[in-house]
């Protein structure tokens, strides 16, 4: 079975309050979704990827599409009514979802949650984050116990349930709490990436 990333870059990022779109942001002098782009196509378990971009991310979908990238365009509504619209559109089977607000993303971080999902056999899976784990990166989230991460799989073929069955992978690893929602996100980034650059991997 074809697995596709989907990446959802198609949120308004008013929370930023800047000219730019958020997914093209800089982040050591690559726009932040290319980071994600290459995590997937360094996975060994995506077979195909494609970004979905919105009214909102005009400038984000030309850019792709300039270096050869998959561009779906949705309505922009929301994450998830996006991602159940490209689901149905593309009539995707195995579907990993991550948000393009993930810049530190890897390779072997995506292939450690296709293992987790392979071995507990449900039809979905969600990476989580604990409070403790936010707190400590300094990244202004919510204060609730456990938070979704922005990484989903799904068995596209069940998109029109209400519910699946799914598993709940925490994962307290600076990778995915830190997405970029804020000004004092996107700084933190910068810096964070600065020092791994060196020795990172995608």
């Amino acid at each position: 079975m074809r697995t596709t990333g989907l990446i959802m870059a198609g949120g308004k990022g008013t929370r930023m309050d800047l000219d730019i779109e958020k997914p093209l942001l800089e982040i050591c002098g690559r726009p932040m979704i290319f980071y994600v782009v290459d995590a997937l196509r360094g996975s060994k378990d995506v077979d195909d990827i494609i970004v979905t971009t919105s009214e909102h991310t005009p400038e984000t979908a030309e850019t792709l599409k300039k270096h050869g990238i998959k561009v779906l365009e949705t309505s922009g509504r929301g994450y998830v009514e996006d991602t159940q619209e490209a689901v149905k559109k593309l009539g995707l089977e195995n579907v990993l979802v991550i948000s393009a607000d993930l810049p530190l993303i890897t390779s072997d971080l995506v292939d450690e949650v296709f293992s987790r999902h392979k071995a507990s056999g449900k039809p979905a899976l969600t990476v989580a984050l604990s409070e403790s784990q936010i707190k400590k990166v300094g990244s202004k989230k919510g204060c609730t116990r456990l938070i979704p991460a922005g990484i989903n799989i799904l068995d596209g073929k069940r998109i029109n349930e209400e519910q699946l069955e799914e598993e709940v992978m925490i994962m307290d690893r600076v990778e995915v709490t830190l997405n970029v929602n804020t000004p004092e996100d996107l700084k933190l980034a910068r810096s964070t990436m600065r020092s791994i650059q060196p020795f990172r991997r995608q």
